[in-house]
C-alpha cells in the first residue's frame, strides 16, 4: 500500500513500524458545538482508512483525541451561563450521534485533555528542563528557533512562517513565532489545574501530543488530519514531541484536502457553514457518507445540493442492484468466478493507491452493471451469488450499504404491532387488539391465532 506522505511530499510504500501493527492518531474535534461537514471528512476519511488497514489483516490501535479544554469551550460556557465540563459532555454525546449514523466507528481510545493533565504537565517540564520551553508570569512557551527542524512538514523555512503568519502581539515572548504550551489562569472563574508553574491549563498544541504519546508511544506510524493543521498544529506537534523525546513523532503524515461550498470556502461570515446535524435533517446520513467517500481524500470537495442529490441516486443505484440480488439468492463464494474476483483486485488496487476511495466506488458501480447484466439474463445464480458476496464484503470496508432492505424493515413493524397486539390482550385491552389486528389486515396482513402463537401472513 501507497500512502501520500505530507512529510516528504511524496507517495510512499507504508512501512509499518511492527509487521503487521498500526499505531495510528487522528486529531478529533474540539467539543464545543456540532462537528460540522469540514470536520467531517476527516473523521469519514482516516477510520476509513483504518478500516482498510484491519480488512488487510493488520492490528490497528486508532486514537482520536476530545479537546475539551480551550478558550472556545470557555466562551461557550460563559454565553450559555454553564461550565467547561458540561459543554463539554453535551457536544461529546452529540458527536457519537452524528457519528454513529455517519458509520464513523469508535476509537481504540477517545482520550480526552482533562483526563490526561498529568501527562501534559510532565511533557512541559521537560521541555522546559531541556531548554525548549520558558516561563513567563505562570505562561510557558515554546521557543521554536530551539528546534533547528521547525517547518519541516509546512516545507517552510522559520523566517517565511513568520512573515506569513498572523500573530498576536505579546511582548512578553521572546520571539513571535513562539507558542503557549501552558496558559496562567486569567480570571477566577476560568478552569484550571494546579501545575509547577502555578493554576493553569494546556495549550491546544500540547495536548495531542501528550495522548499520542501517552496511547500511542514516541514513535507512532500514522498521524491525520484536515490539510487546515498542518500549520500550525501539526507543525507545533512534531517540535514538541521531537524535542522531547530525540525521535521520530510520526512516520507518515496524511492530510485531506479543503470543502467548499458552492464552490466558495465554508465560513460562518459567508453564511454557507453547516453542521453534520444541519445537513442530515434534508439528506440521510449515509448520502453524507457516500458523498464523502466518491471524492479522493486530498483533493478539494465542493459541498452542493446538486451534487449531494448526485451520491443519493448513485447511493440508490446500488442498493437497487443489491436489493434485487436478495430476493433472487443468499450471498455465496467468488472464489471460482474469475471474472468476480478480477472486481476484488481492482477495488484492492484503488485503496492500496493512496486509499483512493473514489475508484473504489466505481468499481462498486462496475460490479453493479455486471450483476444487472446477470440478472437480466436470468443467468447463473451461483454467479448472482458471488457478485452479493462482493457488494457485501466492499461495503463492509466502507462502511457503506449498511440499511435494511425495505422488506425487513416492514417484517420488524409487523412483529413489533403483533406484539403489541398480543400485550394489549393479555392486559384485555380488547379494543386495542381488534384496532391493531383491522391495521394489518388493511395493510395485507392476515393472523392466525394459534396454540404454538400467532402467525401471520400476506394475502
Amino acid at each position: 500500500m501507497k500512502l501520500y506522505n505530507s512529510l516528504t511530499r511524496k507517495k510512499e510504500e507504508f512501512v509499518p513500524i511492527k509487521e503487521g501493527e498500526v499505531k495510528m492518531y487522528s486529531c478529533g474535534p474540539t467539543v464545543y458545538n456540532y462537528f460540522h461537514i469540514g470536520n467531517a471528512r476527516p473523521f469519514i476519511v482516516f477510520e476509513t482508512l483504518r478500516r482498510y488497514l484491519e480488512y488487510r489483516g493488520n492490528k490497528v490501535t486508532f486514537v482520536q483525541n476530545f479537546t475539551d479544554v480551550d478558550d472556545k469551550l470557555i466562551n461557550r460556557a460563559r454565553e450559555e451561563h454553564s461550565t467547561v465540563p458540561e459543554i463539554a459532555e453535551k457536544y461529546i454525546k452529540e458527536y457519537f450521534v452524528d457519528a454513529e449514523g455517519l458509520g464513523i466507528g469508535k476509537a481504540s481510545v477517545h482520550p480526552r485533555a482533562t483526563e490526561n493533565i498529568d501527562a501534559i504537565i510532565e511533557l512541559v517540564k521537560t521541555l522546559v528542563d531541556k531548554g525548549y520551553a520558558y516561563v513567563v508570569d505562570g505562561d510557558v512557551y515554546y521557543s521554536t528557533k530551539k528546534f533547528k527542524d521547525y517547518g519541516k512538514l509546512s516545507h517552510q523555512p522559520l523566517e517565511e512562517l513568520e512573515a506569513g503568519a498572523r500573530i498576536g502581539v505579546d511582548e512578553r515572548k521572546r520571539d513571535p513565532m513562539d507558542f503557549a504550551l501552558w496558559k496562567a489562569r486569567k480570571t477566577d472563574d476560568e478552569i484550571a489545574w494546579d501545575s509547577p508553574w502555578g493554576m493553569g491549563r494546556p495549550g491546544w498544541h500540547i495536548e495531542c501530543s501528550a495522548m499520542a504519546n501517552r496511547y500511542l508511544g514516541e514513535t507512532i506510524d500514522i498521524h491525520s488530519g484536515g490539510k487546515d493543521l498542518i500549520f500550525p498544529h501539526h507543525e507545533n506537534e512534531i517540535a514538541q514531541s521531537e524535542a522531547a523525546n530525540g525521535k521520530p513523532f510520526a512516520h507518515y503524515w496524511l492530510h485531506n484536502g479543503y470543502i467548499n461550498v458552492d464552490n466558495v470556502k465554508m465560513s460562518k461570515s459567508l453564511g454557507n457553514f453547516f453542521t453534520v446535524r444541519d445537513v442530515a435533517e434534508k439528506y440521510d446520513y449515509e448520502v453524507i457518507r457516500f458523498f464523502m467517500l466518491s471524492a479522493h481524500y486530498r483533493s478539494p470537495i465542493n459541498f452542493s445540493a446538486k451534487l449531494i442529490d448526485a451520491a443519493k441516486t448513485g447511493l440508490e443505484r446500488i442498493y437497487n442492484c443489491k436489493n434485487n440480488l436478495e430476493e433472487k439468492v443468499a450471498p455465496g463464494s467468488y472464489e471460482k468466478f474469475e471474472n468476480v474476483k478480477k472486481f476484488k483486485d481492482k477495488f484492492i488496487a484503488a485503496m492500496d493507491d493512496d486509499l483512493n476511495t473514489a475508484d473504489a466506488i466505481s468499481v462498486l458501480f462496475e460490479i453493479v452493471r455486471a450483476a444487472n447484466t446477470v440478472m437480466a439474463e436470468n443467468g447463473d445464480k451461483d454467479e448472482m451469488a458471488a457478485y452479493l458476496s462482493l457488494i457485501n464484503e466492499i461495503g463492509g470496508v466502507l462502511n457503506i450499504l449498511t440499511r435494511k432492505p425495505e422488506k425487513e424493515e416492514i417484517d420488524s413493524e409487523i412483529e413489533a404491532l403483533i406484539e403489541k397486539r398480543q400485550a394489549a390482550r393479555k392486559n384485555r385491552d380488547f379494543a386495542e387488539a381488534d384496532r391493531i389486528r383491522d391495521e394489518l389486515l388493511n395493510r395485507g396482513i392476515i393472523l392466525e391465532d394459534t396454540r404454538e402463537g400467532v402467525k401471520w401472513h400476506r394475502k
